[in-house]
């Protein structure tokens, strides 16, 4: 069984407009439409650190965003407050450079299918001590979505999370080939 670390966790307030403070449980208000959709970014869901040609021996520290969780609340002309969680999970391979690794990520708002409103870059701290795999969360608390008026629903906005990768790491994610650990090989996609 795969011993359950905890993560020393950095986040700061995300907002479009402006941050605020107050609760960190979101009220009992009835929201008049959907909550914005939270999901994780395809092409940025995976963090794989590789020196060298892509095999085993060569992989650094990886990262997983492994779901995205949130709530929101909104009412009359009032701006969208949404809380989020994310669940990540942490690797460190053969050629990782010490036991612990931070990891930049991103938590964008959206016009659903449209440019980004604002763009956010936060870092999550994984501690590995005696362990290859950590798993953790981090919460990001009052994101703030405005609306230009009563009639705008949460389901017009949506919120992404992904990894900051550089262009060398996105286009490892694009190719689709994927790390398998537990062979030690890499497999390319199949057709």
């Amino acid at each position: 069984m795969i011993p359950l670390q905890r993560l020393s966790i950095s986040a700061a307030c995300l907002a479009a407009a402006a941050c605020g403070g107050g609760p960190t449980e979101l009220d009992t208000i009835t929201n008049p439409a959907p909550c914005p959709q939270a999901s994780v970014l395809f092409d940025a869901a995976r963090y794989v650190e590789m020196f060298g040609e892509e095999r085993l021996a060569n992989v650094g520290f990886t990262g997983e965003i492994l779901g995205v969780r949130s709530l929101c609340r909104y009412a009359d002309g009032e701006p969208i407050e949404s809380d989020l969680e994310i669940e990540f999970a942490f690797g460190r391979g053969p050629s990782a450079n010490g036991y612990d690794n931070t990891y930049p990520y991103f938590v964008a708002v959206t016009r659903r299918d449209r440019a980004v409103i604002t763009k956010r870059t936060f870092a999550v701290s994984a501690d590995f001590d005696d362990a290859d795999i950590v798993y953790g969360s981090d919460e990001i608390r009052r994101i703030t979505i405005p609306r230009a008026d009563d009639g705008v629903a949460g389901s017009n906005f949506e919120i992404l999370v992904g990894f900051e990768l550089t262009p060398e790491q996105l286009a490892f994610n694009r190719s689709g080939v994927r790390f398998r650990p537990n062979v030690g090989t890499f497999e390319a996609p199949e057709g």
